[in-house]
């Protein structure tokens, strides 16, 4: 009789979750020129928009935050991962400066949209 319980017996392994991660995260990002300035839109699924900072310094837009995993507990054991829980910090440098415009986000279903307005 054949075992039901055999795929989960497949599962077990010995690699405990603590740091699941070592890697460095680099969301991905779209920029686009808008004719009032630019829209750039980040792929942050996973974050929590309280973890996110943003500063726009001279040609340079700085994104930080973090992604953590909130479903992993210390008994856990891991079969497979490929999602990337770290810190992470996106540089987006723009042709000229941009320093001074006014700055609007939205955070909705895993994107994050920064709308730089010029002034």
């Amino acid at each position: 009789m054949p075992n039901p319980n055999l795929d989960f017996m497949l599962l077990q392994t010995e690699r405990r979750v603590r740091h699941p991660s070592r890697r460095l995260w680099n969301p991905s990002a779209d920029v686009y020129r808008s004719p009032d300035g630019w829209v750039v839109k980040l792929d942050l699924a996973g974050v929590q928009a309280d973890d996110l900072e943003i500063e726009l310094r001279d040609k340079l837009l700085t994104i930080r935050g973090c992604r953590r995993d909130t479903h992993c507990c210390d008994d856990y054991v891991y079969h497979q991962m490929e999602i990337t829980y770290s810190r992470f910090e996106k540089q987006i440098e723009f042709p000229a400066r941009i320093e001074g415009a006014s700055i609007l986000r939205d955070y909705a279903d895993g994107f994050l949209i920064i709308q730089l307005h010029r002034q």
